[in-house]
């Protein structure tokens, strides 16, 4: 597709919706991300102060609340936008790659400790689910990446701290969801096999990504 510059968080909203499917960073894919899409000033900025601002970076919760979209570690475990209208797709594939969790595995427990409490921020699911020894952060965020590529968790929105002037501050917290819950269950099973979902979804990477070949389409689909 022709490359635009966008410039503001609807223009991006509205984006996601004509691709489906945008990384929000670069990952290797020319030209494939939010991030290379947006102008100069929405940008991630060093401020002499030792602050920072980075106005692609802050529209993220506004993304997920007025699009409806998915976001998650979606593709080669980064993170990355999917339109409501190909979730469905997505989802009923993946989880045929990522087949149905074993039951009373880690896995299992952390997806049904969020079913039982609700969405959760990353910590407080962390906390909930035991894993609060030294170096069980990095092992538990491995679970959740795998459960994101296996579209059997999403990021609701993110959570941040105020300062004491009441301003936000910070990268935020990831607040977590299943898709069924976020967005019903019908949303996540399609009228087709997870095949034709796959095919489907080739159909639409070749739309949005003419120069790669079919070997990258699969690879990102996997």
């Amino acid at each position: 597709m022709e490359k635009q510059i966008l410039h503001s968080c609807s223009e991006l909203i509205d984006y996601i919706n004509q691709v489906g499917f945008l990384p929000l960073l670069h990952m290797g894919v020319e030209g494939w991300s939010a991030e290379e899409m947006v102008d100069e000033d929405c940008q991630y900025t060093q401020l002499p102060d030792g602050g920072w601002e980075w106005p692609l970076w802050s529209w993220k919760s506004a993304i997920l609340q007025e699009s409806g979209c998915a976001y998650g570690k979606f593709f080669d475990g980064k993170v990355a936008f999917i339109s409501r209208e190909w979730w469905p797709h997505f989802c009923n594939y993946r989880r045929s790659v990522y087949p149905r969790l074993e039951e009373g595995s880690i896995a299992d427990s952390i997806l049904a400790t969020l079913k039982s409490e609700g969405s959760l921020i990353t910590r407080e699911l962390r906390a909930a689910c035991g894993f609060t020894g030294p170096k069980m952060r990095s092992r538990f965020d491995a679970y959740l990446t795998r459960l994101e590529m296996g579209s059997y968790l999403v990021i609701e929105d993110f959570i941040y701290p105020h300062d004491r002037h009441g301003r936000e501050y910070g990268w935020g917290w990831a607040l977590l969801s299943t898709p069924e819950s976020l967005f019903g269950r019908e949303a996540c099973h399609p009228h087709c096999t997870p095949q034709e979902s796959h095919e489907r979804m080739l159909d639409q990477f070749r739309k949005i990504l003419p120069n790669e070949s079919e070997s990258v389409y699969n690879a990102l689909l996997k």
